[in-house]
């Protein structure tokens, strides 16, 4: 395990935003579940709606929030220029909120809600990757974000396009590009960064050390190969490229869940705090989603397919981030407010940073929440899957008001 610096990260008013905006979509996200049923098509207009109001508003949120404390850290060295993150923040808020109503209101509005988030994106990525030049280290984890950033750009690139068709601007078969674009957000941008920064925050979290990085590397390489060739295969319509790219995606994820193993016997800490209680769920909710996807395509059942992105979007990615809130903000409120006052006076813990009542409370709601409503979307069952929403839904509130403690602490 690498030690990593603080000493080039951006101020905490620069982040904190991303994180108090980014839960009160969440928390906007599971409400808005409750509105929904579990037999749907991914070309629906509502569900295209609720799926860009959750990775836009809390996804991409936070882990562009995440993304302004990490990369310079991790790269050892400062922003590029860290003050158009005061400018990505609205442009991503406002241009998410304009999609949504395009989604589920008017169209015509897809475009203009589409251009505001393209912009925010190519900021950020042309940000990230002249940050990225300044520094001379070539760690798996920087090469993730180079990747990331690249497949970033590409995935806003064909999601403007889907804008551009939906509103009758473009020509264009909308199925096939929603699936490029799908991929190269999901696979490409997210999986990597989860992947590259796992290798620095799981570690350091679990106090692991020791532990070779084969498997990542090769987790790293299979995934870029794969969502390579499931990107270009559904832009040119060839399924046989695109089934490739899946297995080999596939592929890269066990070995990534493999070194995840390694790290996991060799940690010290031994507190099954919030943190511990969420990469648990998370990676038993990933291995899950793996296995329903094998039974998907073997039985050729869609109720199975849609259960198997639920536990990777709401079990897997959805845990991996908040897991991580509840030691991030803690961290970041510490070192602004309290590490000047260390060795002249008391400072509180890290650990007595965080409400552990309400923290808990958001852990069982949501993960009950995600079982529940999955089991509905097996059994395609409406009364399941409105109880789990409805569990959702009170784990939002939770995760609120954790966040608005731990922001607010030591004010």
């Amino acid at each position: 395990m690498r030690a990593v610096s603080s000493d080039f990260a951006p101020p905490l008013k620069l982040i904190a935003p991303f994180f108090k905006y980014g839960v009160l979509f969440y928390l906007l996200s599971m409400t808005a579940l409750l509105f929904f049923s579990p037999q749907f098509s991914y070309a629906q207009m509502d569900v295209a709606g609720w799926v860009h109001l959750f990775l836009l508003g809390f996804v991409m949120m936070i882990i562009f929030g995440a993304m302004a404390q990490l990369i310079p850290v991790v790269l050892e060295v400062g922003h590029a220029v860290v003050d158009v993150y005061y400018i990505i923040l609205p442009l991503l808020g406002i241009g998410t909120v304009v999609m949504i109503a395009g989604f589920w209101l008017m169209p015509a509005l897809l475009p203009y809600g589409g251009l505001l988030v393209l912009v925010a994106m190519i900021i950020f990525a042309l940000e990230s990757i002249a940050t990225l030049k300044k520094s001379t280290l070539r760690t798996l984890t920087v090469k993730t974000v180079a990747w990331s950033n690249g497949y970033l750009l590409l995935g806003i690139l064909t999601g403007f396009a889907i804008a551009l068709g939906l509103a009758g601007e473009l020509s264009i078969d909308v199925g096939m590009m929603l699936k490029a674009h799908v991929y190269a957000v999901l696979g490409g941008y997210v999986v990597l960064t989860i992947i590259g920064f796992s290798l620095i925050l799981i570690p350091m979290f679990s106090l692991a050390h020791g532990f070779e990085e084969e498997y990542i590397n090769r987790a790293f390489k299979l995934v870029i190969t794969g969502v390579a060739l499931v990107f270009f295969g559904a832009l040119f319509g060839i399924e046989l490229v695109m089934w490739s790219g899946y297995l080999i995606t596939l592929t890269g994820v066990v070995f990534y869940m493999m070194q995840i193993y390694i790290i996991a016997k060799l940690t010290v800490r031994k507190e099954w705090d919030i943190w511990a209680k969420s990469m648990v769920f998370a990676f038993g909710a990933l291995g899950f989603a793996i296995v329903l996807g094998v039974v998907a395509f073997v039985t050729g059942k869609e109720s199975f397919l849609h259960a198997a992105v639920w536990y990777l979007v709401l079990g897997f990615i959805a845990s991996m981030i908040t897991g991580h809130l509840y030691k991030i903000v803690p961290f970041l409120v510490w070192f602004e407010r309290f590490a000047p006052l260390v060795g002249k006076e008391k400072v509180p813990m890290l650990h007595e940073m965080y409400p552990k009542e309400a923290a808990s409370m958001f852990f069982w709601f949501t993960a009950s929440g995600v079982i529940i409503a999955g089991t509905g979307m097996m059994a395609e069952s409406d009364l399941f899957f409105k109880a789990g929403a409805s569990f959702l839904f009170m784990g939002a509130v939770f995760l609120f008001l954790s966040m608005n403690r731990m922001l607010s602490y030591g004010k």
